[in-house]
């Protein structure tokens, strides 16, 4: 009887001690998965709204001033000491222990570089046929503040023209475009002249290429006041320095090339070591020398040309009527029978040039990059380009800086800041970087952020990019306030000055395409395939026709001219910063990443909607069928929708982290999608079959519509059969895109 009493006592212990166990494991496991490890929660976490609204209100208009004050104390042309002064200052800001990234770094490459002879100046002068000097155009511009006596401004030139002594008789040839160089030899005898052409229209290279088959043996390049400055000319009281317009005398340098990248190592890094091409085999440069002038010296030239008067259309700001020239000058001008002489000394060498990198490194996804950058380099002390941008990313960084290390805040992903080098002589720095870190960037490369110029002038907001990348931008501008309007956003702002009806959204701001290689964007679209933007502050087009800040590229690109005339204040600069880190935070913190498919699919049937109307009927003629293009971007469409649901539905915080990756891998690579080698052979470096530069000035699909205009010009069936190969990749471009965005299989 004891004994069995000793055993049930025994059993009852036991229970006891093992539902105490159970009980203590029960909560103990509860309390211990209620809070769980760190990574679990960063894992889930999303984007902190509150921390943005903090971002939003530390940035300061005051500290983006005095950045812009520093960076435009001396000309920093590229690879000069003023640009090795704006690198140690980038580095010394993005390494400051208080206010720095995690990390900063130089990185350099030797790149093919051209400049004027400072011993040897260009000159563009009118001789007499005993060579006798009858008049001389400016070599310098003129000086109304101490900015424009500083013995770095480089003189007037165009960058990569050939060296040479060119003399002829002066013909007009407008914008100096294939069609206008056409028409005036239907009228003159091109060969052995020099032609004067304006700014716009083509390429600064082009003018010179466009040229040379007719004969022509050199060229000059101005800016018509109409173009620039509303045809205003004076600078007794309308131009610089009472106003924003360009003076008479300003010159807008710029680089005469017509690819981008270094030109001696194309599709590589442009290291000491790497192979470089024979100079006679780099392509896309001006065959005939070329040299831009001021308006004051073009007026001199174009009113005293003679022959008959050119079309309304080519006709410009000048008191007098633009005749194409007969060739040569007018009977009753004291240059009749006179030459126009070019003495152009520039020459090339390959010079050291370098990028200045930063990183806040990614609590979770390190090995996922959101990159902003802006270069660095000008033609002189460019306040508005490019030094408003890098401004705006200082004190962006400077932000975010401060935060990562006062312990706040770590973002989700890795960010890259990019200072580039050498971009004004063909986005040379942002080339290379891509160039060097193909396989990585193309791998690891979430979006591109491009902030260039900052603020063009101070009304509204700009913004081109992919259509993926749309909402995004939207999302940004609504929480930011529009520089002297009350409670009015720069969302609200802007869709007043420039707007579209879409289909899904009703009217919205019209977000432009980043279809050209207008900045540094343009490797990380064309090459890699990256979702990408540019966003800046601009002007109100309805007031003025200038077709850039009239400024540009000359030497009155100053602080002075910046804090007067473009954004007194610097509010309009705030706003940008405030804007262009709103998308940056997004892009880096959200948990699944705000890259919107349905707007692509939308700028996509836009496009198949163009093509339908502009070239289905004579395709079908041609027995080329448009249905294959259309499928595929019904396909488009569907998977878009597809994806868009499964986010919708999906709560992603309790999901598994490899759910979440899987559609942000699909959300970032789609760009990579549409990449096609081969589509482009005669276009450097442009990949991107929806987003490639086009010559045919249709709002549809690049290489169909080039191959369109093509065939239809010269009517051969061999290239007929290049619109149904263009038809073919887009096609498979599209098709394949799609299938990246459904159910993996």
């Amino acid at each position: 009887m004891r004994m069995i009493k000793q055993v049930l006592i025994g059993i009852v212990c036991g229970a006891v001690i093992l539902t105490s166990g159970i009980l203590i494991g029960h909560f103990g496991i509860n309390k211990s998965s209620s809070s769980g490890p760190t990574w679990v929660r960063d894992v889930a976490k999303d984007v902190d709204e509150s921390l943005i609204e903090i971002f939003l209100s530390e940035v300061d208009n005051i500290q983006i001033q005095e950045n812009l004050r520093e960076l435009t104390k001396v000309p920093h042309m590229a690879t000069t000491a003023g640009d090795e002064q704006t690198v140690q200052f980038m580095l010394k800001r993005w390494q400051d222990p208080e206010t720095g990234l995690d990390e900063a770094w130089r990185e350099e490459y030797m790149v093919y570089l051209s400049f004027p002879d400072p011993k040897n100046p260009n000159k563009v002068t009118v001789v007499s046929p005993s060579d006798a000097v009858l008049y001389t155009a400016r070599e310098k511009e003129k000086t109304y503040t101490p900015d424009q006596d500083d013995p770095d401004v480089v003189q007037p030139y165009a960058a990569y023209s050939p060296k040479g002594n060119p003399k002829g008789k002066l013909v007009y040839a407008n914008q100096g475009t294939p069609s206008d160089y056409k028409l005036l030899n239907e009228t003159t005898d091109l060969r052995g002249t020099i032609a004067i052409t304006r700014y716009g229209g083509a390429g600064r290279a082009a003018k010179a290429i466009n040229a040379a088959p007719y004969g022509v043996i050199g060229v000059l390049v101005y800016t018509d006041p109409l173009d620039i400055n509303d045809s205003l000319m004076s600078d007794v009281n309308e131009t610089y320095p009472h106003s924003w317009y360009m003076p008479p005398s300003g010159v807008e340098r710029g680089s005469f090339n017509s690819r981008y990248g270094d030109m001696l190592t194309p599709y590589l890094a442009a290291k000491e070591e790497t192979y470089r091409i024979p100079v006679e085999d780099i392509t896309g440069i001006p065959p005939i020398p070329i040299q831009p002038i001021g308006f004051e010296d073009a007026y001199k030239l174009i009113c005293e040309l003679g022959g008959k008067a050119a079309p309304a259309a080519w006709q410009g700001a000048f008191k007098c009527t633009y005749n194409f020239g007969g060739p040569g000058f007018k009977l009753t001008s004291a240059f009749n029978n006179s030459d126009v002489k070019l003495d152009i000394f520039n020459h090339e060498e390959v010079k050291n040039s370098s990028n200045v990198m930063g990183v806040i490194r990614g609590s979770v996804e390190p090995d996922r990059y959101v990159i902003y950058g802006n270069h660095r380099d000008s033609w002189v002390h460019g306040a508005i380009d490019p030094s408003s941008g890098t401004s705006v990313m200082l004190e962006l960084s400077r932000v975010l800086g401060k935060m990562v290390k006062q312990g706040k805040w770590r973002p989700r992903r890795s960010i890259i800041f990019g200072s580039w080098g050498a971009e004004e002589f063909g986005l040379i720095g942002s080339a290379e970087y891509t160039e060097q870190y193909f396989t990585k960037l193309s791998e690891r490369t979430v979006a591109y952020i491009n902030v260039d110029i900052a603020v063009f002038a101070n009304a509204t907001l700009r913004a081109s990019g992919m259509p993926s990348v749309q909402n995004v931008i939207f999302t940004a501008a609504k929480q930011v306030n529009a520089p002297g309007l009350d409670s009015t956003s720069v969302y609200d702002n802007w869709v007043r000055y420039s707007n579209r009806t879409s289909p899904v959204h009703g009217t919205i701001p019209r977000v432009g395409y980043l279809s050209g290689a207008g900045s540094d964007y343009a490797a990380f679209v064309h090459y890699l395939g990256i979702s990408s933007m540019d966003i800046s502050y601009t002007y109100d087009r309805s007031k003025t026709n200038a077709r850039i800040y009239p400024a540009y590229h000359t030497a009155y690109d100053t602080f002075d001219y910046a804090s007067k005339f473009i954004d007194p204040g610097f509010v309009s600069h705030q706003a940008i910063a405030r804007t262009a880190g709103n998308v940056l935070i997004r892009l880096a913190d959200s948990l699944v990443l705000p890259l919107n498919c349905s707007d692509y699919a939308e700028s996509l049937e836009d496009y198949l909607n163009t093509a339908v109307t502009l070239y289905q009927q004579q395709l079908k003629e041609m027995n080329i069928s448009m249905e294959p293009l259309k499928r595929a971007v019904a396909s488009f469409r569907s998977a878009a929708a597809h994806l868009d649901q499964e986010i919708r539905t999906s709560d992603l915080a309790n999901e598994t982290p490899l759910k979440v990756r899987r559609i942000n891998d699909q959300l970032m690579l789609l760009d990579r999608a549409f990449l096609d080698p081969l589509a482009f052979p005669d276009k450097y470096a442009y990949r991107h079959v929806i987003w490639a530069s086009s010559s045919a000035g249709k709002a549809t699909f690049p290489g169909l519509a080039d191959a369109y205009a093509n065939a239809e010009s010269s009517g051969q069936s061999s290239d007929w059969d290049k619109v149904h190969y263009h038809l073919s990749v887009l096609s498979q471009a599209i098709e394949g895109a799609a299938h990246t965005l459904v159910d993996v299989i």
